[in-house]
């Protein structure tokens, strides 16, 4: 099946002015270049696999759940390797991910020099796609890279490396086979509900991927339509003319603080736990590429420790972010606010605080994503079987860590592993390649630093599973394979010296 097409969206960017330069090639010229790469690197790589099929039913080498940048990623890589995989997303096509739905800052945080899921083809990374279409010199001058227009790149990418995408299809049921090495999805489609078997499953579902929101309890003494979590899709227009209060000071709070003041909020009020905002990023001086290649070997300790460290240590919101909010006279930002309780008034709300009572219209609560099963359905046949951390380490007194305690514990090749051996045969036939893997692997399986590493560790092991797998039907290739070298006329055998003349 080819991927369905995706539909165009105009470039736009309302935070750099983007200066054409006189000749830049194109994108037509960039795909040529691009093409050429990839056949000169016998990309994809020729097919190995084995056909296989299940009491009738065809069986999909790889599916991959999640068609953004970590979904790409990786079914370019397993491309590479000759592996083929199919994607589903629930999202239209050109939705794909935070970026064009629920993500409101104006830029990527990231650097514009990371290459992200190029997967060390400099013809297909973002830079690339920019300089052909606006020049060498806009590049230059772009500070980072607009929101709207990394998602314009990753819509491109996926054409340009004709990834498979079969959008609006929802993902209810992940199970493993009892009689059988496979896995079979329950999918809800634009169709109906369809059935599909594949040997293995990759989880790229990204920042929420085995849960959904932190939601904090005192959210409960106030009805849904008077709060809203930064994640969720929403019309901030809504709040023009409200007082609105934002929980929290991370990035997520800052660009919904500023979205809320730029839709025309009558006032911001950001109520903050901590005394004062972190100011420097622990984890991007962590981006080293020993950590990167290295983090899965590590002793258990050391993983635990510099990911606590990094979680104690909270990431700061970027510096545009916060300038962004602190530009309105009519935002206010409050330290040392946790909130003690919520008292709903009519269609207001009254929160105590340390330093007094607030009254809002609205509030939204940027607390970030946890690991929560009971929160993805479609994971209920397997998440009372997946190994945690907090099932077999113990941290040192004083390093106690929830969300690190709750992440899965991974196999080399981001396999869930069994809480008790036996109990659910099968599930290491499905990779976690999304946020949670971050204790266990590093950063490299959602986040753009590393993504194209992440992604290239996740083909190779799953070319190796697959082989060991297999292994009787290769020796039978080997066995059988009889394509000559030599034809048996390319010398003349020489008679014994005696009888040479």
């Amino acid at each position: 099946m080819n991927p369905a097409p995706v539909p165009a969206r105009k470039m736009t960017s309302d935070s750099v002015s983007l200066v054409l330069s006189s000749s830049p090639e194109g994108l037509a010229a960039l795909e040529r270049r691009l093409a050429k790469d990839l056949e000169c690197l016998g990309w994809p790589a020729r097919s190995w696999m084995p056909v296989r099929e299940h009491a009738g039913e065809p069986v999909l080498d790889v599916a991959i759940i999640g068609g953004g940048q970590a979904g790409l990623a990786a079914t370019a890589a397993l491309a590479q390797q000759g592996i083929r995989a199919v994607v589903f997303d629930r999202s239209p096509a050109g939705s794909e991910g935070p970026w064009a739905t629920t993500a409101r800052m104006e830029t990527l945080r990231s650097p514009k020099e990371l290459t992200g899921p190029a997967l060390g083809l400099p013809a297909l990374t973002f830079r690339a796609w920019f300089e052909a279409q606006f020049g060498a010199e806009a590049w230059a001058a772009l500070d980072k890279i607009p929101r709207l227009q990394w998602m314009d790149y990753l819509v491109w990418y996926r054409r340009v490396m004709n990834v498979d995408v079969r959008n609006e299809t929802a993902v209810t049921e992940i199970k493993p086979l009892p009689d059988a090495p496979l896995v079979r999805l329950e999918l809800r489609t634009p169709t109906g509900a369809q059935r599909v078997l594949a040997r293995r499953v990759v989880l790229a579902t990204g920042r929420d991927g085995l849960g959904g929101p932190a939601v904090p309890a005192f959210v409960n003494a106030l009805p849904r339509s008077q709060w809203a979590h930064s994640s969720d899709a929403m019309d901030y227009g809504k709040l023009a003319g409200l007082r609105v209060g934002v929980i929290g000071a991370g990035s997520s709070a800052m660009d919904s603080a500023a979205t809320a003041l730029e839709c025309g909020a009558h006032s911001v009020e950001l109520l903050i736990r901590r005394p004062d905002l972190p100011r420097v990023n622990k984890g991007k001086g962590a981006g080293v590429p020993g950590l990167t290649q290295g983090h899965y070997d590590l002793p258990d300790e050391l993983k635990w420790r510099i990911r606590h460290y990094i979680n104690v240590a909270n990431v700061p919101p970027p510096h545009g972010s916060t300038l962004r909010v602190s530009r309105f006279p009519n935002a206010f930002f409050n330290f040392g606010c946790p909130v003690l309780s919520i008292e709903p008034q009519g269609a207001s709300m009254r929160v105590a605080t340390p330093k007094g009572d607030f009254v809002f219209d609205f509030l939204i609560v940027s607390t970030g994503f946890k690991v929560d099963w009971g929160n993805r359905p479609e994971f209920d046949a397997i998440a009372p079987h997946v190994r945690t951390w907090g099932d077999r380490f113990v941290p040192a007194p004083g390093n106690e860590d929830q969300e690190l305690a709750d992440s899965p514990d991974l196999g080399p090749v981001f396999e869930f592993q069994e809480r008790a051996r036996g109990e659910c045969p099968g599930l290491d036939r499905i990779h976690c390649f999304c946020y949670p893997a971050a204790l266990s692997h590093g950063t490299v399986s959602g986040d753009i630093p590393a993504i194209s590493d992440g992604a290239r560790r996740l083909a190779s092991g799953m070319a190796s599973l697959f082989y060991r797998e297999d292994f009787e039907h290769h020796f039978a290739n080997i066995e059988a394979y009889s394509e000559p070298e030599l034809f048996g006329d390319e010398w003349v055998p020489a008679p014994p010296p005696a009888e040479r003349g």
